[in-house]
């Protein structure tokens, strides 16, 4: 049996742990999640309440949030890619990271595109600029972290950059990246010239017209 993976090609969070699959090579079940298939739908928010995703599952265990997904995958369908360490210290910067792009990249992304998507009277102009400022200052942390870097954690893509793929891709689509900051336009360029990221940002393609605020002609 396979597990079985709830999810969306356009969310960001999907993404990350498609590219972790494509990876690996790892086979699974996919479960479109589309407006259009209301027994997917209904199977999915009978399984998980709070309606966020992806999820995975796997026999009779159930698996939320994707740094958890990952993890999961990696212990109990491994490949040739090691996405967490073996050696404790690295692990932990890898985990580090991983929350460095969930937190201070991805949560002021989506914040910003949420407040698009209210009514007007409804909209936090002041919680856009917070977000705004985190981004900035994430951008240029993330600037002075890649110099040297091919990828987040060094020389070899994990977790962290299964994180930073898609949280880069629509963080710069939200909040322009600053084309001073060469290492994190490089760093980007890599994690889009990656077969199983590009793969993930493909399929996602045909849902672009969706994006809040607009999808530029790019990537």
């Amino acid at each position: 049996m396979k597990p079985v993976l709830y999810a969306h090609p356009f969310s960001s969070y999907c993404q990350k742990v498609l590219t972790a699959l494509y990876e690996n090579g790892t086979d699974f079940e996919y479960r479109l999640l589309d407006h259009n298939d209301a027994e997917t739908l209904l199977d999915f928010e009978t399984r998980w309440p709070i309606k966020r995703f992806p999820i995975l599952v796997d026999g009779d265990r159930q698996v939320m949030e994707a740094t958890v997904l990952i993890e999961y995958l990696g212990l109990h369908y491994p490949g040739p890619v090691k996405l967490i360490p073996e050696d404790p210290d690295k692990a932990i910067e890898v985990r580090m990271l991983d929350r460095f792009f969930d937190n201070y990249v991805s949560t002021p992304q989506q914040k910003i595109v949420f407040n698009a998507i209210r009514q007007e009277a409804d909209r936090d102009p002041y919680g856009v600029r917070e977000a705004r400022d985190m981004l900035e200052r994430a951008y240029a942390w993330l600037d002075r972290h890649m110099e040297g870097r091919v990828w987040a954690s060094g020389d070899t893509f994990t977790l962290a950059d299964c994180a930073a793929g898609p949280f880069l891709f629509y963080a710069d689509w939200t909040h322009a990246i600053d084309p001073a900051l060469t290492h994190v336009h490089a760093y980007r360029k890599r994690l889009l010239d990656r077969p199983s990221f590009a793969r993930a940002v493909d399929e996602g393609r045909p849902f672009r017209k969706y994006f809040p605020l607009g999808a530029p002609d790019r990537d």
